[in-house]
């Protein structure tokens, strides 16, 4: 009793004289926070030059001072899971600090999209969201071309526990991966996102990694050094920009006209099918400007009044929609699903009608197939899975006409976050050297335009974020690129997304502390977000069941070799599969000219019947959409996609 009450007073004493330093510490380190179990936990910031700062979390403490430049650092003993704890760094107070396990997610769009996207495809999950020992921190987008700073800007979602509400404009697959860690460990867990849509590898990249073998990417990236430029072509595409809508506005029929009122007489107008995309055009290229299309829908007595939701699938480009006069959604950019709600009494009985004004600066505006288009009742409403049931389904048939026709808008590419090394300087740098578990990385579709050096770019990413954090074991979870874009039954003479999932499985394969997340059986024909997050979240928990706890856990079925067997080209997987007929399998001779071939799975091999002399390449799902491969483990766990020399 007389020791703890001695620890206790000592501990009280230096909080006392040390409480007069003025402490800065970076952003990560605030109430809520999860610290790394099991590592040491760097804690470091910045005070007046000399001062000497008090350090104490659950029964550790220690005193630190600050060197000439005011900069200090200690680091905490490994500690066990649990909490919440008080941690005081000087006169700095962090409340309801955890130890678990701590993730950094990074990459492009499909690492950022949100649960609000996904909502529909597990609404009663997502209902039900709630686990206060997983917190959420979203690292602001931020960029920085002259080199590395040493923090990150402010955020708004700074170690918010895991809720419906406080996860709805954070990342779906942090929020599931998150939920599914905590469940298989039982631990507090802490999720990073630190994403940004459309960006490429090599913006993540440090300036050294890529000078040797990339200059060209550096000196990319020095041209907007100059900060008054960068401000200058900002403002001037912001004037651009304005420019261009007053003009189009002020020639705009439909606003002269007043196209949105729902009495205005539409009856000479053309009727289009909307996905004919001839409405769009002139003189067979994409209108530029904006076009206005009009749908009448007839509503009972039993629905008139009612809230419902506007399901327009998903437009190209911009869009301005209104429901009897009354604008319900706009969307900026072609990419969100249209979901507009309708409120309560904007539905009468009988005729009602919907107007959609198209704005696209470039390409040609259109729907998009085998989305949902109508309107939703009831209080399954919100739900794509499984669709509601109350719903009046929209026509293909619209009234078209005429807007502005425009000529392009005048810019100049002022996107710094494209640019080599720009976030690895800004958003990548200072989160170190924050004790984390490991890395998911899922990015790439920004890169499919030129895959060839994805995968140096790939492991200089990776080796360098380990030599930032000193930890050459970083674990690191890939997730494969998803299938996209139309799927075809004959081989693809030349496809980047199959080049660099092929880059990715590489990666992974050439570095025992890389896995590989195989998502190519979760993807959309017609969206490169796709919803199915809950499942890629389970395959990366895998990835990291594996590398981070080592269990002996499953992943997806790899090749190991493909060798000739008579008339046959027999292909050994790394495990067991589910026998039968498998599709997209191709074989090649010297020339690389692929043909389908017949595939049979048995054990963990796949025989394919060869039809040319001499097969020397053999090729799986090796297409943007291989929609109809098949070929699963045992654990139900797709095969990653491939190509192979074959061997005699």
């Amino acid at each position: 009793m007389m020791r703890i009450r001695i620890t206790t007073i000592i501990s009280l004493l230096l909080c006392v004289l040390f409480a007069h330093a003025k402490v800065q510490l970076p952003q990560l380190f605030q109430s809520g926070m999860v610290v790394q179990r099991g590592k040491k936990v760097p804690i470091w910031g910045t005070a007046d030059p000399g001062e000497r700062i008090a350090i104490r979390i659950n029964k550790f403490q220690t005193i630190v001072i600050a060197d000439s430049n005011g900069k200090f650092r200690a680091d905490l003993p490994a500690m066990k899971a649990g909490g919440p704890y008080t941690l005081m760094v000087g006169d700095v107070v962090l409340t309801n600090v955890l130890v678990g396990d701590v993730w950094l997610c990074s990459g492009q769009s499909n690492m950022d999209v949100t649960i609000e996207r996904v909502y529909p495809q597990y609404v009663e999950e997502i209902n039900q969201l709630s686990n206060p020992n997983v917190r959420l921190f979203r690292v602001q987008n931020e960029t920085n071309t002259h080199g590395v700073q040493e923090d990150i800007r402010p955020t708004s979602i700074n170690w918010k526990p895991l809720t419906k509400d406080d996860a709805w404009l954070f990342s779906a697959l942090g929020s599931f991966f998150g939920q599914r860690m905590a469940k298989q460990t039982g631990v507090p867990q802490g999720i990073i996102v630190n994403s940004w849509g459309g960006t490429p590898v090599e913006a993540w990249v440090s300036a050294d990694s890529l000078e040797k073998d990339y200059p060209l990417y550096v000196e990319k990236t020095k041209l907007y050094q100059n900060d008054d430029y960068v401000k200058a072509q900002a403002r001037a595409n912001q004037l651009a920009d304005q420019r261009w809508y007053e003009i189009m506005n002020e020639s705009d029929p439909g606003i002269q006209e007043h196209f949105i009122l729902p009495n205005y007489d539409d009856s000479a107008w053309e009727t289009v099918n909307q996905y004919s995309m001839e409405w769009a055009k002139k003189n067979g290229r994409g209108i530029i400007g904006s076009i206005w299309l009009r749908q009448h829908i007839q509503v009972d007595k039993a629905h008139a009044g009612k809230p419902a939701r506007l399901l327009l699938g998903t437009l190209f480009d911009a869009d301005y929609t209104y429901l009897n006069g009354k604008e319900i959604g706009r969307t900026y950019y072609q990419y969100p699903p249209r979901r507009y709600d309708i409120p309560e009494g904007l539905l009468r009985e009988g005729d009602n009608v919907i107007t959609i004004r198209f704005v696209n600066k470039y390409g040609t505006a259109h729907f998009i197939k085998e989305k949902p288009y109508m309107i939703a009742f009831g209080d399954d409403r919100c739900s794509l899975n499984p669709l509601p049931k109350d719903v009046i389904p929209l026509s293909e048939q619209w009234k078209h006409h005429a807007g502005a026709e425009m000529p392009s808008c005048p810019s100049g590419d002022v996107s710094l976050q494209n640019l080599p090394t720009t976030l690895y300087n800004a958003v990548v740098y200072p989160l170190a050297p924050y004790a984390i578990s490991g890395v998911v990385w899922y990015q790439g579709e920004s890169n499919t335009g030129n895959p060839a050096p994805y995968a140096d770019l790939l492991q200089k990413m990776i080796g360098n974020w380990r030599t930032l954090w000193k930890s050459p074991r970083l674990p690191f979870c890939v997730v494969q690129l998803a299938n996209h874009l139309e799927p075809s039954e004959q081989p693809q003479p030349y496809s980047g997304w199959a080049q660099l999932r092929e880059a990715q499985r590489q990666v992974a394969a050439n570095d025992p502390y890389t896995a590989l997340a195989v998502a190519v059986d979760l993807g959309e024909t017609v969206d490169i977000h796709p919803l199915r997050k809950k499942e890629v979240a389970e395959r990366v928990g895998l990835c990291m069941d594996q590398l981070v706890y080592g269990k002996k856990v499953a992943l997806s079925p790899q090749p190991v070799s493909a060798k000739r067997e008579g008339n046959q080209v027999v292909v050994t997987f790394d495990q067991p599969l589910q026998e039968g007929e498998q599709a997209e399998f191709e074989l090649a001779g010297a020339d690389k000219r692929f043909v389908n071939v017949k595939a049979v799975a048995k054990g963990n091999q796949v025989s394919l019947e060869s039809t040319i002399s001499a097969p020397a390449f053999v090729r799986y799902a090796w297409k943007d959409n291989p929609i109809r491969a098949n070929l699963y483990s045992k654990h139900d766990l797709p095969a990653t996609p491939f190509e192979l020399q074959v061997t005699e």
